[in-house]
């Protein structure tokens, strides 16, 4: 039975250090002591008897030996008094195996050390007038925010960085049309990977052609380092000039904490 903590036994150790012997009486320890008894004193592999009148006495950092060593004698003292890692196990010595489940909770993480990262947001700087009927990349140019400095705005596209692959969730709306009412018939908003379609929304108002539609797209993606994705519009009117409105288009995405 204990009172108080059960001693960590399993991680117990105790400080040595190895002296460079020469023709001497005298050495200097490393670390203070209260007397000789603090330490145990070993000499060519057989343990020395502290005392005045014995092998050695010690005290502060001042080690004296009844009789000097000789050069080839090999000399090492344990400190009684400084056990290690009685409490803590040594580092990188536990593993997930070691902890219990939801025993790390959120109170005890640091703050930032858990985030959905990488994460960024890109909107558009001026309006864009792509071809019509035409699959066409979104000049999403301007960056709102890049965790990870992953977006490039000269070739508007998200590029997973190392060590960061797995599942990301990315979006995307867009405001699409004509700058001429009732010529809207059909929009597409959809993500590329690696420069090939994956995803799609689209809206047809062929029976009732208008003028703007708010595309919205999101996606749960499994990503490996190095893909890439980009956001691809396509526009269908039958007057007038297609249009990508600024204010209302955003793309982004952010890795989820699995």
């Amino acid at each position: 039975m204990y009172i108080g903590n059960t001693p960590a036994e399993n991680y117990a150790s105790f400080l040595t250090e190895t002296f460079t012997v020469s023709a001497t009486a005298s050495y200097t320890l490393s670390h203070a002591v209260t007397n000789e008894n603090d330490i145990r004193l070993v000499i060519n592999g057989v343990v020395q008897q502290p005392g005045s009148g014995k092998a050695y006495t010690a005290s502060g950092t001042t080690l004296t030996l009844t009789s000097a060593t000789v050069s080839g004698d090999v000399m090492y003292a344990v400190y009684l008094g400084r056990a290690l890692q009685t409490v803590n196990p040594p580092n990188a010595s536990v593993g997930t195996a070691q902890l219990a489940d939801s025993s790390v909770t959120s109170a005890k993480l640091a703050s930032g050390a858990v985030a959905n990262t990488p994460a960024f947001e890109a909107t558009i700087n001026t309006e864009q007038n792509p071809t019509n009927d035409t699959f066409v990349k979104i000049n999403f140019d301007t960056e709102v925010f890049d965790t990870a400095s992953a977006y490039d705005t000269s070739n508007k596209r998200f590029t997973v960085p190392s060590g960061q692959a797995g599942k990301y969730f990315i979006f995307s709306y867009a405001c699409m049309g004509s700058n001429t009412n009732s010529t809207l018939e059909e929009t597409f908003l959809s993500i590329y990977k690696n420069g090939s379609q994956t995803k799609t929304a689209m809206t047809s108002t062929t029976n009732n052609p208008t003028r703007y539609c708010n595309m919205v797209i999101t996606n749960v993606m499994d990503l490996s380092v190095g893909d890439y994705l980009e956001m691809y519009g396509k526009i269908v009117k039958t007057s007038g000039t297609t249009e990508v409105r600024t204010v209302e288009s955003v793309f982004g995405g952010y890795k989820i904490i699995e």
